[in-house]
């Protein structure tokens, strides 16, 4: 959108970056070319700087053409730095001697600013958090601050699509690195064959591995220790501590530019970690933090999303018709770093897509303060089972009502279809078609009449959902769908909870639960910002799995992973006044 000519630009290939335990990284260097000293743009992450991944949310050449010297840096461990590869566990030290090393490179102005998405997200607040003085700015793109919350698990349950073949593709470098000084490159031409087999049938078999704290598709082609660590440390914040930014962005000084996606793995922290600077920052400059919210999943902002068309302008490339995303960063470190007067701090802190309207909007606050927290109550008549039952969904409080029942049964999970994933190509993410799922047995399915008139959703969601189970231990999954004239059921965003693990949220040590004994409990779906029209409904699936995006719970009691077997459980869902099974929902006032 924007266009800018600019600087002709040098690159300087593998520079060497000393970190304090004398261990080297090495980064390109894109700069203008000639004398001069410009501000420092900088990326960190573990996806091998010299291929496209390492330009693909911000092109180093249009920036240092605008400008700016980027850097784009290989982490430790990885690719053609040095040291061991350990995921998470030295960015924080590493950052603040990258950024100082930037700092004083000959061609900088000494002062610098990050960018990057995900892992080079956290690498972004893991080196804010050690406040290196030459630091001045920051737009991390959906990252987590908790590891506990999308990373590692959710709601207590293993986030295995993710985690998975996360550490089964970074494997690849491993072998690579493992089998660098071998004199027969066969060993190496053979364990890679091997490793990327297993990535190839992950989706289709390897997923289904049991017992999953022996987990064949990674402990045949050992490239990762860490995923194993899992089933020691399961919610143990002790444990992730250095992968950890949650209670510690009071030390974070600068401000922060924070990019999320309503079906992105990351959504709930990428949206928190803007509303704790923006509320709670130590700095002036902290408090100036802002948020973009589109229609996006992970590393995916092209429109379409998924199967839905949300239009041109909901697309990286043209948000809302007036700028691409490099440029839009570009001019947030205008302003921090070049002290260029663009408006930047006169306009609104938030920006977000909404979805079914189509349309972004400026907002000033998260959540929304004219937000009415709206119970949408589950109704039936005991047989809410299959798109075909009579669950209903209202605002009426339920009275004396049957409960819904069925089996969930482990060797026979829901499969996942579209959401917040990040998994292997069978496992799309985004909005996709709910009613294949909606037909099953073990699938409750709650739905309002068709809407009179519009109604907005934006914001936090929660379910309150009464359940009793046969098992000491078992899962429930709750969706909110957006039902079109049609019938197409479009997910909008989901979550899980973990029985043993029901009250984690609250501090509360894990237990398992007495078989057959109703219990509370509270599955956090997030956020969205939807506008389900005239004509729409208003729907909730209730579950008890979304295989292979989290792990089985196999309903036995056992310790996390230990299972190669399973037991069915026999699940209650209650909706009665001592019951009153709902959702949550952040209703927009139409006259606003």
């Amino acid at each position: 959108m924007t266009q800018q000519a600019g600087h002709q630009v040098a690159i300087d290939f593998d520079v060497p970056a000393q970190m304090r335990d004398g261990t080297i990284l090495r980064a390109n260097v894109y700069r203008p070319a000639g004398e001069g000293k410009w501000p420092v743009l900088l990326t960190r992450l573990p996806y091998g700087k010299d291929l496209p991944i390492g330009s693909s949310l911000l092109d180093p050449l249009q920036v240092a053409r605008r400008g700016y010297v980027v850097i784009v840096q290989d982490t430790r461990g990885r690719f053609t730095s040095g040291g061991e590869w350990d995921p998470m566990r030295f960015e924080a030290e590493d950052g603040y001697d990258t950024v100082e090393w930037a700092s004083k490179l000959h061609y900088s102005n000494g002062i610098v600013g990050m960018f990057g998405i995900s892992y080079f997200g956290f690498t972004q607040w893991a080196a804010m958090t050690q406040q290196p003085p030459a630091l001045k700015a920051a737009v991390p793109v959906q990252t987590w601050n908790d590891p506990l919350n999308g990373v590692t698990f959710r709601g207590g349950a293993l986030e295995l699509g993710t985690t998975a073949q996360w550490q089964m593709s970074m494997g690849i470098d491993v072998l690579m690195r493992r089998y660098r000084g071998e004199a027969d490159p066969r060993k190496l031409g053979a364990a890679l064959y091997q490793l990327i087999h297993d990535i190839d049938a992950l989706g289709t078999q390897g997923y289904a591995s049991l017992p999953l704290s022996e987990f064949a598709p990674l402990k045949r082609n050992d490239v990762s220790p860490a995923f194993f660590d899992a089933f020691e440390y399961e919610m143990q914040r002790e444990r992730v501590e250095y992968m950890t930014i949650l209670g510690q962005h009071e030390k974070v000084t600068v401000p922060t530019f924070s990019i999320a996606g309503w079906y992105d793995i990351f959504l709930k922290d990428t949206i928190e970690n803007f509303r704790i600077m923006r509320e709670q920052g130590t700095t002036p400059e902290a408090r100036q933090s802002k948020l973009l919210v589109g229609p996006w999943s992970h590393g995916g902002m092209m429109n379409p999303i998924g199967e839905l068309n949300f239009g041109m302008g909901a697309s990286a490339a043209f948000i809302d018709l007036k700028i691409d995303l490099v440029s839009l960063q570009v001019r947030w470190f205008d302003h921090y770093l070049k002290q260029v007067e663009n408006d930047i701090e006169s306009e609104a802190p938030i920006k977000l897509f909404v979805m079914g309207a189509n349309t972004w909007r400026d907002e000033q606050e998260w959540p929304l303060a004219r937000a009415v927290e709206t119970r949408y109550y589950l109704h039936s008549s005991g047989h809410a089972n299959t798109l075909a039952g009579d669950g209903a969904l209202s605002t009426t409080a339920p009275e004396s009502e049957e409960p819904d029942n069925y089996i969930y049964d482990p060797a026979n999970p829901v499969p996942t279809r579209g959401g917040a994933l990040l998994m292997t190509p069978e496992y799309r993410s985004g909005p996709y078609d709910q009613r294949s799922i909606e037909q099953r047995e073990d699938v409750l399915v709650y739905s309002t009449p068709e809407l009179e008139q519009d109604v907005e959703v934006t914001g936090p969601i929660t379910v309150h959902l009464w359940a009793t189970s046969s098992a000491p231990d078992t899962d429930f999954v709750a969706r909110l769908v957006d039902v079109h004239p049609d019938g197409y059921a479009q997910n909008l965003t989901d979550g899980i909870i973990r029985a043993r693990h029901r009250n984690f949220a609250q501090g509360e040590a894990s237990s398992l639960i007495e078989p057959g004994k109703a219990y509370e409990y509270v599955i956090d779906l997030w956020a969205t910002s939807n506008l389900f029209k005239q004509g729409h409904r208003i729907r909730v699936d209730i579950t008890s799995s979304s295989f292979p995006r989290w792990d089985r719970n196999p309903n036995t009691g056992q310790p996390l992973g230990s299972d190669a077997e399973f037991q069915e459980a026999h699940q209650t869902i209650l909706h009665d006044t001592e019951h009153p099974s709902h959702i949550l929902l952040p209703i927009i006032p139409a006259s606003a």
